[in-house]
C-alpha cells in the first residue's frame, strides 16, 4: 500500500536524523519544539520486533507531541519488515523508514544497514514488502554507496522509487567513510535528478548557512541534521529561518542565551527521568549534558561531576552552580565597564 509524502504538510524543512542511543522520545520532543519538521526513532530491529522483544517495542513508543514521527526499521529479511510494520501499526506512526545506510559494524556484519547497498535487488524486495504492509508513507535512508568509487545511490534510489518508497534521505558518505572526511553533496544532487519523489539531503549541515548551501547545490527538498543538533536543538529554528528567507545564507547564526538553554536542559532531564526513571534516565542524559554545556565558561570544571551524577537533583544542583558562576562572571564584567 504505502502513500505519498506531501512535503507542504511539514512545518519547516529541517529534519532530525535517526541516531542510535540518542534520538529517544525526550530528545525528539526537544527538537520538535525547536523547529524540527520531522523526527525519526532510533533504529528498531525487525528481527527483535518479530520476537516481540520488550526493549525494542518500548523504543518504538513516542509522545503525541513528536508528530510527525517516523519509526526506523533495520534488518535484511523482507518478510521481517512486513511483520514489523504490522506489529507497529497499532502505534499509528506518521511514517516508517527503512535503514539502508547505517555503517555500524554490528549492523553491517548481519547484512543490514549499508551492507544492503551491495544488494540492490534485495533492497527492492525489502522496500516492496514494507510498502505493501503499510497504510502510510514509507521512507528510506541510504548512503552514497558501499565505498568510494562504488557510489550507487542514484541506482538504489530508482529501485526504491519504483518499489513505492515516498521519500529518500541520502547521506553523502560511503559506508567505508563512516563519519570521516567530507560529505559529497554531489551524490545528493544526482539522486535528486534520478527520482521524482522528495529527496532529503544529509551530511555536514552544521548551520543555517550550510543548509541553504546544500539546498541550493543539490536541489534537495529537505535537509537532515544529525550530530550538529547535539546540545544545539536551536539549530532547527536557524535552518528554517535561513531556508525561508531570500539570501538566507547571509543570515547570522542564532545565539542562544544560557537561561534559555538551561530551561531546555531541565525539560529534557524531566522527560528522560519520566521515561526511564533514575538513575538510568540520568545516566543516559550524561552525554547530552556534555553536549549542552560544551564551550560554556566554567563548564569544564563541572564536567566530571556531571558525568558522575546519578539523580536529577544532583544534576540540577550542578547546573545551578554553573548558572551562579556565570551570573557572577557577568556581574564582574559589568562592574569594570566604563560609564
Amino acid at each position: 500500500m504505502g502513500t505519498a509524502l506531501d512535503i507542504s504538510q511539514l512545518k519547516g524543512r529541517a529534519v532530525l536524523a535517526p541516531m542510535a542511543g540518542i534520538t529517544d522520545s525526550a530528545f525528539r520532543v526537544i527538537c520538535r519544539r525547536h523547529g524540527a519538521a520531522l523526527v525519526y526513532s532510533e533504529m528498531l530491529s525487525t528481527e527483535a520486533l518479530s520476537r516481540r522483544h520488550r526493549k525494542t517495542l518500548k523504543m518504538a513508543g513516542f509522545r503525541e507531541e513528536e508528530r510527525p514521527v517516523a519509526l526506523q526499521l533495520f534488518g535484511k529479511r523482507p518478510q521481517a519488515y512486513a511483520d514489523a510494520v504490522a506489529l507497529l501499526e497499532p502505534l499509528a506512526p506518521d511514517f516508517y523508514d527503512l535503514n539502508f545506510g547505517c555503517p555500524a559494524p554490528k549492523i553491517v556484519k548481519n547484512g543490514g544497514g549499508s551492507a544492503l547497498l551491495k544488494e540492490p535487488e534485495l533492497v527492492g524486495q525489502i522496500a516492496a514488502a514494507a510498502v505493501q504492509a503499510s497504510p502510510r508513507p514509507v521512507l528510506a535512508k541510504i548512503r552514497s554507496g558501499w565505498e568510494v568509487g562504488a557510489e550507487n545511490a542514484a541506482e538504489i534510489a530508482k529501485i526504491l522509487e519504483s518499489s513505492g518508497i515516498a521519500a529518500i534521505a541520502v547521506h553523502g558518505r560511503t559506508k567505508s567513510q563512516m563519519f570521516s572526511g567530507t560529505a559529497d553533496w554531489a551524490v545528493i544532487g544526482r539522486v535528486k535528478q534520478a527520482v521524482k519523489i522528495p529527496v532529503i539531503g544529509n551530511g555536514d549541515v552544521r548551520s543555517g548557512a550550510d543548509a541553504a548551501r546544500m539546498a541550493e547545490e543539490t536541489g534537495c527538498d529537505l535537509v537532515m541534521v544529525g550530530r550538529a543538533a547535539l546540545g544545539n536543538p536551536f539549530l532547527f529554528t536557524e535552518i528554517n529561518e535561513c531556508l525561508n528567507t531570500e539570501g538566507g545564507r547571509q543570515k547570522a547564526e542564532i545565539a542562544v542565551a544560557w537561561p534559555e538553554k538551561l530551561a531546555v536542559i531541565i525539560q529534557h532531564i524531566e522527560m528522560a527521568v519520566a521515561d526511564k526513571g533514575q538513575p538510568r534516565g540520568i545516566r543516559e542524559m550524561r552525554k547530552h549534558l556534555g553536549w549542552y554545556i560544551k564551550g560554556i565558561p566554567g563548564a569544564a570544571a563541572l564536567h566530571q561531576e556531571l558525568m558522575r551524577a546519578e539523580t536529577g537533583e544532583e544534576v540540577l544542583g550542578l547546573l545551578e552552580k554553573l548558572h551562579s558562576s556565570m551570573v557572577h562572571h557577568h556581574c564582574g564584567e559589568n562592574e569594570q565597564a566604563p560609564e
